[in-house]
């Protein structure tokens, strides 16, 4: 467990933080919530490991008010820019907060396309024959 802090609504605490990725453990006081806020560039996922919780969030497409409510196992991400805030249930909650990077699911950049056939080498030749296939498809 890493370094506790102490918020009006309950405990934090690091478990991981790298350049693109950060993990919070929150511990959250029954009936409690956190300040309405916005992160301008990552994004915030919401892990329920027990108890209840209610993310709203102010959709930035919209004039509403999205309220999603979770408990154990359910998972939801706030996009970056969308202010939003945490209201835990009668119980508290147990929480896994995820900060994360957009980017991470768009992160490679192709040559080629895959597909069936054969692949030769960049001298153009057969890398290998297939036994089991027709002769003219090379692997």
């Amino acid at each position: 467990m890493g370094y506790i802090i102490g918020k009006v609504w309950g405990t934090t605490s690091l478990l991981l933080k790298t350049p693109i990725i950060e993990i919070h453990e929150l511990v959250i006081l029954p009936n409690a919530y956190c300040s309405l806020h916005v992160h301008s560039i990552k994004n915030n996922s919401f892990y329920i490991r027990s108890g209840t919780l209610v993310i709203e969030t102010h959709k930035n497409a919209y004039d509403l008010v999205d309220r999603t409510w979770l408990s154990e196992g359910d998972i939801t991400t706030v996009q970056p820019g969308e202010y939003h805030k945490f209201i835990s249930g009668n119980n508290g909650a147990k929480v896994l907060e995820i900060y994360h990077l957009e980017p991470l699911s768009e992160d490679i950049m192709r040559k080629d396309r895959g597909g069936p056939g054969f692949v030769k080498n960049a001298d153009k030749k057969p890398l290998q024959k297939l036994p089991d296939r027709d002769p003219e498809y090379t692997f």
